[in-house]
């Protein structure tokens, strides 16, 4: 299945609403990737495409990324270390256990969204939007293979 095609643009859109919601009160930044397969370990797979698209690059090291390879049936959630060295140590898996509920039932857009809005309410908590603050990543869904 093509990535592009996996959600409809209107779910897409609920998606970048959900990033959008998440990173209001944050400096935080989200952003959501589409592979087809994924090449080998799904989190190797997604700190790749962390590095590939720009977001340990942020000023505070607070970007998160939501990588979901469609046809091989694997999702990751990978942080920078500026979150990684301020979350609890079970902070991933409970997000990913509540997306992967959804995930069982075909929820995707609803997983995902989930997802999102769990890990934005801890971004809000360890990185407060700050009055200079700017949006260094956009918050379109990206496709892969």
């Amino acid at each position: 299945m093509s990535p592009k095609k996996f959600f409809t643009e209107e779910q897409q859109e609920s998606i970048m609403n959900a990033i959008s919601l998440a990173e209001l009160d944050t400096s935080g930044e989200i952003r959501v990737h589409i592979d087809s397969k994924c090449p080998g370990d799904v989190l190797g797979q997604a700190a790749y495409m962390f590095s590939k698209l720009k977001m340990d690059k942020t000023e505070l090291s607070n970007g998160i990324l939501f990588y979901l390879a469609v046809s091989d049936q694997k999702f990751a959630i990978i942080g920078d270390k500026g979150i990684n060295e301020k979350v609890p140590s079970d902070f991933w898996d409970n997000i990913k256990d509540s997306m992967l509920e959804k995930f069982k039932i075909n929820k995707f857009t609803e997983g995902m969204t989930i997802g999102i809005g769990m890990a934005g309410q801890k971004l809000k908590t360890y990185f407060p939007l700050e009055a200079d603050d700017t949006n260094e990543l956009d918050n379109q869904v990206s496709f892969g293979n």
